[in-house]
């Protein structure tokens, strides 16, 4: 995604880049493991299972509490300080701040969900993350264009980072964009990068990020 996402800093955008894989912890999770999604299949802050379903850790290998909590000390906690202290700045320096938390997820996976994902989920924590104003500006710009399929707060509304972190009394707004991974990458074996699919949903993703960043700027700086 970071190799997908390059023109961010053309924008001048800040970007906060995960160095670790989700398999060692999920920080799109909440700290005490919460289900996100109530009733469906979750994944976990500390994954015991692929998307396949599939155990992850041999029998008996996987983390226990003690193991848990350290990856939380380690991992989790340096990244949400992180990013919560980059909003806090982008905040005062601005007076607002969009938080753009970009995933990508195999398009299909029946062990979290029936058929295939449109190849656009956009999440705002069913409109509670981000003002109706920079939702709209994310799906017109989808709605400009009939290549990629899109929804709104669908199967994926955003999680920890995007329920969390977004507050728009407090001019904090944040998006989940979950895309399809078969639209930059190939979704199997070797996972390699598309260089001709990623060229072609760049200017779709960067349209996407300037939208409400403008819809933003005509609200705020006034």
């Amino acid at each position: 995604l970071a190799r997908l996402y390059h023109f961010l800093g053309e924008l001048g955008a800040s970007v906060l880049t995960p160095r670790y894989s989700r398999y060692v912890i999920d920080l799109n999770r909440p700290s005490d493991d919460a289900p996100m999604y109530p009733g469906a299949s979750n994944t976990e802050l500390c994954p015991t299972r692929f998307f396949t379903g599939d155990a992850l850790y041999q029998d008996g290998c996987a983390p226990d509490p003690a193991e848990r909590q350290r990856r939380r000390r380690l991992y989790w906690q340096p990244y949400h300080d992180a990013l919560a202290g980059e909003l806090a700045r982008l905040r005062q320096l601005h007076g607002y701040a969009l938080l753009w938390d970009a995933h990508s997820i195999r398009s299909e996976i029946p062990w979290l969900f029936e058929g295939r994902l449109p190849d656009l989920s956009i999440g705002t924590a069913n409109g509670t993350s981000a003002s109706a104003a920079v939702a709209d500006a994310v799906v017109q710009a989808c709605a400009g264009q009939s290549r990629y399929s899109h929804v709104l707060n669908g199967r994926f509304k955003g999680g920890y980072i995007t329920r969390h972190y977004g507050q728009p009394p407090h001019h904090i707004h944040a998006v989940q964009l979950e895309m399809c991974q078969i639209l930059y990458m190939q979704e199997t074996t070797p996972f390699a990068f598309d260089e001709a699919l990623a060229s072609q949903i760049q200017p779709l993703l960067k349209k996407m990020v300037l939208s409400p960043r403008e819809t933003l700027r005509s609200c705020y700086e006034k």
